[in-house]
């Protein structure tokens, strides 16, 4: 099965919540896999939104 992301524009409190419950999850990814990726991308949106 195939992993595919799902980061889009955070433009509300309830989209930085997600977004930061989806870090939470994927904190300990290994950076190379796709969840890694999807970590690095995410902390960058993240990061926007402050």
């Amino acid at each position: 099965m195939k992993f595919k992301m799902k980061i889009k524009p955070i433009t509300n409190q309830a989209d930085y919540q997600k977004a930061l419950e989806r870090f939470e999850v994927i904190f300990d990814a290994k950076r190379g896999t796709e969840e890694g990726d999807e970590l690095e991308i995410l902390a960058m949106v993240i990061e926007l939104r402050k």
